[in-house]
């Protein structure tokens, strides 16, 4: 990402809806706008690899592993505008697991990027599959998308929720409820 290049656009933009970009609140703002995208559009810049950084064990397990209330904070592709919420992520292992960070960091590589979140929820899916080869993978995305809110529709409580089921959460229906029902259920940690 080339920052001088980013901060003169920035500037562009200020001057174009009537703004002085020299005016005392604004001067560092293309600076700052320009360290806020390197932040929050990291995601081009990593790979699954890199994220799992050698983390999968071979274990001797095969009931359903569950990381659920992800937050995460990501941008509609359409508006530029942030969605964000939290991804529930499930996965039965076929003798291999996933260091447990690294699912929440599967779901920031994913969610920081311009996209809708759809997309997310097959890509964060499709990247566990990838990585261990699971009996099935399971990811539901619940997200408030301001582009909706502050704009348009302005339905300040609409949710959406999306999901992408693999294997055995797609073909066997118990599968499915019980992660259902896991996400669902509220634990208290004493």
């Amino acid at each position: 990402m080339n920052a001088e290049k980013l901060e003169n656009l920035i500037k562009q933009i200020l001057e174009e809806i009537g703004e002085d970009p020299n005016r005392e609140g604004l001067r560092e703002t293309p600076k700052r706008i320009a360290r806020m995208f390197e932040e929050i559009f990291s995601g081009y810049r990593q790979n699954l690899d890199e994220v799992i950084n050698n983390a999968i064990f071979t274990v001797n397990y095969d009931e359903m592993i569950l990381v659920k209330d992800i937050d995460f904070y990501s941008m509609c592709e359409h508006h530029m505008l942030p969605f964000f919420g939290v991804a529930h992520v499930a996965y039965i292992p076929n003798g291999k697991i996933i260091g447990l960070s690294k699912i929440p960091r599967i779901v920031e590589m994913f969610s920081r990027r311009l996209q809708v979140q759809e997309r997310m929820t097959v890509d964060i899916a499709n990247a566990i599959n990838e990585a261990i080869n699971p009996l099935g993978v399971a990811v539901v995305v619940e997200a408030i998308h301001l582009c909706s809110v502050m704009r348009g529709v302005k339905k300040h409580r609409a949710k959406m929720i999306t999901s992408a089921m693999l294997g055995v959460f797609k073909e066997d229906l118990r599968t499915r409820q019980e992660f259902l029902h896991n996400i669902g259920r509220n634990f208290h940690i004493r």
